[in-house]
């Protein structure tokens, strides 16, 4: 009889291991992984500081770094003075000018903006392109992108590392194809990811508008060294991307994160996804448009939240009533959001943020109000510092993700 303990006799191979072990070059990449992460998270760095963020040896940071001083990824900053007595001054390492860019390509109906991004976050140039909203000719599309692109590609610049593309609807991430834009139907299918890689030769990465906005808050706005927080969109469309636990919050191919069509009124308004009482149908420009219309405010078909905001401290009839209502329904997805995954932080996108401290401090106290109280999850609500540059410097971080194997 056969022991548990032996080895059956058979033909078959025998299985692989579920993940590839750990080789050196493994460990390189994840130390170089890290010692990026660290600078992304807190800013220009000594080795120094890098060794007792990443809590090894000045010698092994030196070994880590110095590949990436000399081909020009990261490059040393000046002299700095020592906090020691005698002790030799430091020098910040940063990345470098002449380190590859990203390109980037936040793409909307009827138009498209690129921009070309550096390593460190600095938006070098932009160019924007556009093409018919109601096109079903994706040649129109995508010729409208790579001109962009080409505008952004000068002979005298470095290559590119490839290219992030933000698409304000559902995509398949896996594929690189447009699923469904609500508001430009014609886009439904469009494997723009592999098309794009075609025209380029470049690596091309595609993902949902509001993910890759919390991207540009993850490495380059007030989601820096934080491992949660969620990333919010209000103006002509609502939209929310989810940071947990370090990582963009994606469901398999790049599903879910449809957050303004989840439903906060059984038998609302009618959506133009289908549904009725979609979050997007009481909390966007087309609610507030129509609402204020229906009250007689001024120039109720073009309003917008900054307007709104002044009326109602102007104590114009009609506007203030609207101002508390259209903090109610923000506040009301905000407070679900909250309570289902607590992120604690969310930072406010678009033209919400017109509306100021007024807007702001509103929504976080009728947030906070309708919260389960904890001790650990306290909600805070804050405006955007990266004003309109979010998602294109998110779809640089995109591409920057994949490259430098860092926490997407």
């Amino acid at each position: 009889m056969q022991s548990e303990w032996t080895r059956p006799e058979t033909t078959a191979p025998p299985p692989r291991p579920h993940s590839p072990l750990i080789t050196p070059n493994t460990v390189s990449q994840v130390n170089r992984a890290r010692v990026l992460q660290a600078l992304y998270d807190v800013g220009p760095l000594s080795r120094a500081d890098l060794a007792r963020l990443t809590e090894v040896s000045r010698a092994t940071i030196g070994s880590i770094v110095q590949p990436m001083i000399d081909n020009e990824m990261l490059a040393e900053g000046d002299p700095q003075p020592s906090g020691a007595v005698g002790g030799k001054p430091s020098r910040p390492l940063w990345f470098s000018p002449n380190s590859p860019p990203i390109a980037a390509v936040h793409l909307l109906p009827g138009h498209v903006e690129t921009a070309l991004v550096s390593a460190g976050g600095t938006i070098l140039t932009t160019a924007r392109r556009e093409y018919p909203a109601d096109t079903h000719d994706s040649d129109l599309v995508v010729d409208a992108v790579t001109d962009a692109l080409d505008e952004l590609f000068a002979p005298n610049r470095p290559a590119a590392l490839g290219v992030g593309i933000a698409v304000g609807g559902m995509v398949n991430t896996d594929s690189g194809t447009i699923v469904q834009v609500n508001l430009a139907p014609g886009l439904a299918g469009l494997p723009i990811g592999p098309l794009i890689a075609d025209r380029t030769g470049l690596p091309v990465y595609v993902d949902l508008h509001p993910r890759v906005q919390a991207l540009g808050d993850r490495w380059f706005g007030q989601g820096r060294g934080l491992s949660t927080f969620a990333s919010l969109y209000a103006g002509e469309a609502l939209g929310v991307g989810l940071v947990l636990n370090g990582s963009v919050h994606r469901g398999p191919g790049g599903a879910g994160g449809e957050i303004g069509h989840s439903i906060v009124q059984v038998d609302g308004l009618p959506c133009h996804c289908g549904q009725r009482g979609c979050w997007e149908t009481i909390a966007t420009h087309r609610w507030l448009r129509d609402e204020a219309a229906r009250l007689n405010l001024p120039s109720a078909s073009t309003l917008t939240v900054g307007p709104l905001t002044r009326l109602a401290a102007k104590g114009h009839p009609g506007a203030a009533e609207l101002f508390d209502r259209y903090v109610d329904n923000l506040a009301v997805g905000i407070t679900n959001i909250q309570q289902i995954l607590a992120p604690g932080l969310f930072i406010l996108h678009g033209d919400v943020v017109a509306g100021g401290e007024a807007l702001r401090g509103k929504i976080e106290w009728r947030v906070r109000q309708r919260t389960a109280a904890h001790p650990g999850s306290q909600p805070q609500i804050a405006f955007s510092a990266l004003h309109d540059d979010s998602t294109l410097l998110g779809a640089a971080g995109l591409v920057l993700s994949h490259f430098l194997q860092l926490t997407p």
